[in-house]
């Protein structure tokens, strides 16, 4: 059995759920107003440090949004402009909902070996601020999504667990939270 992070879910499986918007702060507004999930934690616009598209090199810019509910992330993304990427394969409105599930992993290149003998081909990677690695693999063709690998390290554990520990008890305060 694989240790259990912070928030509950086991380090080697689904860790989040993550969404294409058109508008990241309205979009987690929604989520406080309908769901009572929150708080959400808003980050960019940014381009990746060190991001590759399907082979080349990309400077896209996005904004994403982080919350907890229970024991599962959601993640809201948001490109900002028209450059190649993951986010914008499909033309507007189809390219809103769903996207992919991250799964966190202290077994990086072992899954990015067994997902690609799957036939999954990586389309993104990049180095995240914790100096983590992450890959999307284009599953589509058995998933209604793509699969995010995320390389777990305990900067990005604990990352991870800052979005986490306010949502415990949230009493509605405070939704939106910008880096």
């Amino acid at each position: 059995m694989s240790a259990l992070l912070p928030w509950g879910q086991p380090l080697e499986s689904v860790v989040q759920f993550a969404y294409v918007v058109e508008d990241v702060e309205a979009a987690a507004m929604l989520y406080v107003e309908r769901l009572g999930v929150g708080p959400w934690f808003l980050r960019g616009p940014f381009q990746p440090p060190a991001g590759v598209y399907r082979g080349s090199p990309t400077h896209a810019t996005f904004e994403i949004g982080h919350a907890f509910s229970g024991g599962m992330m959601i993640e809201l993304i948001r490109q900002h402009d028209d450059s190649p990427s993951v986010f914008n394969e499909k033309p507007a409105p189809e390219r809103y909902g769903f996207h992919h599930w991250a799964t966190l992993t202290a077994r990086f290149d072992d899954e990015l070996a067994r997902l690609e003998a799957l036939g999954y081909g990586r389309a993104f990677s990049d180095t995240l601020p914790s100096g983590a690695r992450v890959q999307y693999l284009d599953a589509m063709r058995d998933l209604p999504g793509m699969i995010e690998l995320l390389e777990h390290n305990a900067a990005q554990e604990e990352a991870y667990a800052e979005f986490w520990r306010p949502s415990v008890g949230w009493d509605g305060t405070d939704p939106i939270r910008r880096d």
